[in-house]
């Protein structure tokens, strides 16, 4: 017979002495029944565990390995039901939803009107055991943030997520005497979590708060940098555009398609304001249609107040449960960052973020050093895309000759494989590729870096940067860059840095700024975690909500991809990886302002 027909055997005989009359000994010291009630459940789980379906190949094998034990004790069932551990478990699972997780995703046992003598109770029972088993594999990973997976979103999403081993869940909560609270852990503890949970479940239960009072003036919508919008054009800034202009779109008509009367609005717009009537929205109207507007926009209630919640809470999934005693926080959509010390905020300022088609990835890592005074090394993608085009003069390769002058207008300079400056007028552009030079922009008052850079080394490229461009921190939206983040009084931000780590003093950096070495590179003893987050719900103090801008439209992605639904068509573009150094690739604008040709690289 072989070993599952022994089981099956045993199990049977289990039942039929357990729930009839007891049998009559071979021998007169014999046992009364060769297997026990709990034993024959043990049993039939081991029978039932490969039968489960979970979502991970992982879980999976944990949760059959685990049971796979000989003598493994049952943590969730006796022989009556189910115990006061499977009782507390079963009961925290069912509060998903107060966790902004859903507790219908878990196939939790049903086992109202049980009946302990019914011929199927064991395997009842041993179904049970293995659903509230599988039930915590799978709450502990999607309570840290396993639910869906950023990367199928945008290529933006990149964080560092710290999913639980399955193995370790399935053991730990096995010894642990609240299993309950061992569960919950997996929560984040962030106090801004718990503060959008409290809000998440006043909205459901109808007590939360009326929104406050905010202007419904089309005035007040904000359209964010992107691409220019103009007739034909379909994109989610169109449905912006609309509300702003108060042209909706005719019954039955596409709200994200750029058509003929929202071009007539514009042009009507921008005559009103002095500009050029083209009918087509870039970066001047922009600046015109966001005079009067203010970065937070109405705070919103019902369903989309909901949904709000539920996103924000999802991104808390992403970052550690300890985000350590001193970190830097950029929240993307706010345009700020912030340095925590001790889990107070001991330094804040305006930040400019990417373009919604250059967008400043969201992910972590830690910075290493600063340096002062830096040179700008120009990327394989913008040497491609924005100056090798530009090199040529004339309409051919060889009837004028190339034109350099370019470079020198904007302080580049060119270096060979020796590491020696080249003057750029000896190269034959037509048989060399400017990729194989390296291209940068010395220290000094015009670099794009400004007089320090932040340095977190990572696979997108981005970091933290002074800047030329001052003028923009007055904006109330700025999302004006190519994927960095700049910093408002960087010298502040990093006096902060280097007073905590070395105790260096503002007079210190201002001299390593104005006076000191270039690419004076200063290495930071103590790394310090760096977030780059997109939270677009904040809650106060006192409970009152502020929401920002969904800029680069993640918060649609992710609504629709926690409710299983395909991601919305017209959202802002994605960045893509340039090539294998991931440099970011800069998409060339088809109309530049004047006649530099530059302007899309330094934002002119």
């Amino acid at each position: 017979m072989t070993a599952f027909g022994l089981r099956s055997a045993a199990i049977g005989l289990a039942v039929a002495v357990s729930f009839s009359a007891p049998a009559v000994a071979a021998e007169p010291d014999g046992p009364t029944e060769l297997v026990s009630r709990s034993e024959a459940i043990r049993i039939s789980v081991q029978d039932q565990v490969g039968a489960v379906a979970m979502k991970d190949t992982a879980e999976q094998i944990a949760l059959a390995e685990y049971y796979s034990v000989p003598d493994r004790k049952l943590l969730w069932v006796g022989e009556k039901g189910l115990n006061a551990r499977g009782k507390a478990v079963a009961k925290e699972i069912a509060r998903a939803d107060d966790y902004g997780l859903r507790a219908s995703d878990y196939n939790l046992p049903n086992l109202s009107g049980f009946d302990a003598s019914a011929p199927d109770a064991v395997a009842k029972l041993a179904d049970a055991e293995l659903k509230i088993s599988a039930a915590v594999i799978e709450y502990a990973r999607d309570a840290r943030g396993g639910r869906i997976n950023p990367q199928s979103l945008s290529k933006n999403l990149d964080p560092n997520l710290y999913l639980p081993d399955p193995a370790e869940v399935i053991g730990f909560i096995a010894i642990r005497t609240d299993p309950a609270a061992y569960l919950r852990s997996f929560q984040p503890t962030h106090p801004q979590f718990e503060a959008l949970r409290k809000e998440l479940i006043a909205e459901r239960n109808g007590t939360a708060s009326a929104p406050k009072p905010v202007s419904n003036k089309p005035e007040d919508v904000v359209i964010p940098a992107g691409p220019t919008l103009k007739l034909g054009v379909k994109h989610g800034q169109v449905a912006l555009l609309r509300q702003r202009l108060a042209t909706p779109a005719k019954e039955g008509a596409d709200e994200y398609v750029f058509d003929k009367d929202l071009r007539k609005a514009v042009i009507a717009f921008q005559r009103a304001q002095g500009g050029k009537p083209d009918g087509m929205v870039g970066s001047g109207t922009r600046r015109m249609l966001n005079g009067n507007a203010s970065a937070p926009t109405q705070v919103v209630s019902g369903k989309k107040k909901i949904d709000l919640l539920l996103v924000n809470m999802e991104r808390y999934r992403w970052l550690p449960q300890d985000m350590g005693a001193f970190y830097v926080k950029v929240n993307i959509p706010e345009f700020k960052v912030r340095v925590v010390k001790e889990g107070d905020e001991i330094h804040k300022t305006r930040v400019v973020v990417g373009k919604t088609h250059t967008q400043t990835p969201v992910f972590s890592d830690e910075m290493e050093h600063l340096v002062f005074r830096p040179n700008w090394f120009v990327p394989n993608s913008i040497k491609q895309n924005e100056i090798a085009p530009y090199l040529r003069r004339g309409g051919g390769f060889f009837s004028s000759g190339w034109d350099t002058s370019v470079l020198r207008r904007q302080g580049l300079r060119i270096r060979g494989v020796d590491g020696r400056d080249i003057n750029p007028d000896r190269i034959d552009w037509s048989r060399n590729d400017i990729r194989r030079y390296e291209l940068y922009q010395p220290p000094g008052p015009r670099n794009v870096l400004g007089l320090v850079k932040f340095m977190f080394p990572n696979n997108h490229d981005v970091y933290l940067h002074d800047t030329t461009k001052k003028q923009l921190f007055s904006n109330s939206v700025r999302a004006f860059s190519h994927g960095c983040v700049r910093v408002q009084n960087p010298d502040r931000l990093a006096a902060v840095l280097l007073g905590h780590d070395q105790d260096w003093t503002q007079a210190q950096v201002m001299s390593a700024m104005h006076n000191g070495s270039d690419a004076n590179k200063v290495y930071i003893k103590n790394r310090i975690p760096v977030y780059l987050t997109y939270f677009t719900a904040v809650a106060g103090e006192n409970g009152e909500l502020t929401q920002f801008n969904d800029l680069y439209g993640h918060d649609r992605r992710m609504i629709a991809a926690l409710n299983g639904r395909p991601i919305p068509a017209g959202l802002p573009d994605n960045v893509s990886v340039a090539n294998n150094s991931n440099e970011r690739r800069v998409t060339r604008r088809s109309s530049r302002r004047g006649n530099n040709p530059f302007a899309s690289i330094f934002d002119f």
